[in-house]
């Protein structure tokens, strides 16, 4: 008689557990459904040198050089997605060798711009963007270089 007690007893707390388990799922299950789906920016990374470039042995101009030279560096220049409001940055990409490149964001306003920008004297302008839920909205980047090598040179 006294395995009847212990026995209901681990029962009762064996229905709470599952009780409790329960409602933990539901309320997750409520909140991801209330989630509203992401979006998505796109675009296409061009990078623009002022400066002409001569490559050894090869037959071609200096401005075609020039932007041969730079579109293998696309790695050199992340870009940085920013919220609008407090510019507090919320992803880093790189384009590909192509210089495409592709986040998911949650829906809200975003700008996006070149990380180091200053420091490295890129001439670019920084571009504000919305995302909306289940879209994808297509923002093309231009970086112009050469400026710090310009500037120097005509100080010499």
């Amino acid at each position: 008689m006294k395995s009847y007690p212990a026995l209901l007893f681990c029962l009762g707390m064996s229905v709470r557990y599952l009780i409790a388990v329960c409602i933990c799922l539901v309320v997750a299950g409520t909140a991801s459904l209330n989630a509203a789906p992401q979006g998505s920016v796109e675009g296409q990374l061009k990078i623009v040198s002022l400066r002409p470039v001569e490559l050894a042995g090869e037959n071609r101009t200096t401005e075609t050089a020039a932007v041969l030279a730079t579109a293998k560096n696309y790695a050199d220049y992340p870009l940085i997605i920013l919220t609008q409001g407090e510019r507090k940055q919320i992803a880093r990409i790189a384009a590909d060798a192509e210089g495409n490149y592709r986040a998911a964001l949650p829906p809200g306003e975003y700008i996006i711009d070149v990380e180091g920008r200053v420091p490295k004297r890129l001439h670019v302008r920084a571009q504000p963007f919305t995302v909306v839920p289940n879209e994808t909205v297509h923002v093309d980047m231009t970086i112009v270089t050469g400026f710090g090598a310009e500037a120097s040179a005509s100080q010499e």
